[in-house]
């Protein structure tokens, strides 16, 4: 008998959506950030306050449950791939590049999550799948322009961070998905978030040696807290109830969005105006994702059907 979660319901996708707007704002506040506390350091605060926030969260709602004993080391490879290794890498990166560079390789996540889901057989290609990403990365590349990105000797090492890291984040969504298949989202990630915490947390605190904690401003530790709350721990956890519900390509073909957000956000917070540009690539951005989360609704009503008459 299959443990699937239903997927004939727009909630997963208004997650992801949701996902990705709060995704968008954690580069412009990590940049902020990094200005007062070093990258390991801000990575530190990251992981430890959102596995605080998770384990509460997962206390009061009777989540926090123990896995079976042969699934810790696929737990233990998510939390590497999706926490320990993602997090060091981008924040890295992000110190390194610009944000221009990190958003236009960030694209690269859908493809290798397609990919790696295909060999594990959590997922599986489709015409409809390729076409769908192919439009949506399209749409990112032409919005942002490889000739607005600045590739240069200065920003080659957070270049190549912020690949390692879409590299990273990609395999992780598909590693992921048998987990949050089989147990609770929460439960998963609070886990993830747990192990994490073990290898993030003491070389955070190493890495506070280099400032003055007393003259961290009052600012800065509200942009610790909001990236702590909403780029992390509600969006990871909103990830993996999504990933529970549709496969690894669909959750990775949202990422797309992020971008859009960013020049959607821009006129209204600095001014800027949405040119030709924007627009056409939010039409191709929008029917990727129409692709691709479109086809899967037909898989899953087909799979309904016969079901019923079983």
């Amino acid at each position: 008998m299959s443990n699937a979660k239903p997927t004939n319901s727009a909630a997963p996708h208004l997650a992801l959506i949701a996902v990705q707007i709060f995704f968008a704002t954690w580069p412009i506040v990590g940049k902020l950030a990094l200005r007062t506390l070093p990258a390991v350091a801000l990575v530190g605060f990251r992981v430890a306050g959102a596995t605080l926030v998770l384990v509460l969260l997962a206390r009061i709602t009777g989540n926090l449950q123990l896995l079976d004993r042969q699934d810790w080391p696929l737990l233990i490879v998510s939390s590497a791939l999706g926490l320990i290794l993602n997090q060091w890498l981008f924040v890295k990166g992000l110190s390194l590049t610009t944000a221009i560079n990190a958003t236009l390789l960030s694209t690269s996540i859908p493809i290798s999550t397609l990919v790696i889901g295909i060999f594990m057989g959590t997922d599986r290609t489709t015409w409809r799948r390729l076409l769908g990403i192919g439009l949506a990365g399209a749409g990112v590349v032409y919005l942002i322009g490889p000739n607005r990105g600045d590739f240069s000797a200065a920003t080659r090492v957070g270049d190549l961070l912020i690949v390692a890291n879409s590299l990273c984040y990609g395999a992780y969504i598909a590693v992921s998905k048998d987990l949050v298949r089989r147990y609770n989202a929460l439960t998963v990630i609070t886990w993830i978030f747990i192990i994490g915490s073990v290898a993030t947390i003491p070389p955070g605190l190493i890495s506070l040696s280099q400032i003055q904690l007393g003259s961290v401003s009052w600012k800065v530790w509200i942009e610790v807290a909001y990236i702590i709350l909403l780029p992390t721990a509600i969006t990871y956890y909103l990830n993996a109830w999504a990933l529970a519900r549709v496969p690894p390509s669909t959750v990775a073909v949202y990422i797309y969005v992020q971008p859009l957000i960013a020049f959607v956000v821009a006129p209204i917070v600095l001014g800027e105006t949405l040119g030709v540009r924007a627009l056409i690539s939010s039409i191709l951005i929008f029917a990727g994702v129409f692709v691709v989360t479109r086809s899967r609704r037909r898989q899953d009503l087909d799979q309904a059907k016969i079901l019923e008459s079983t």
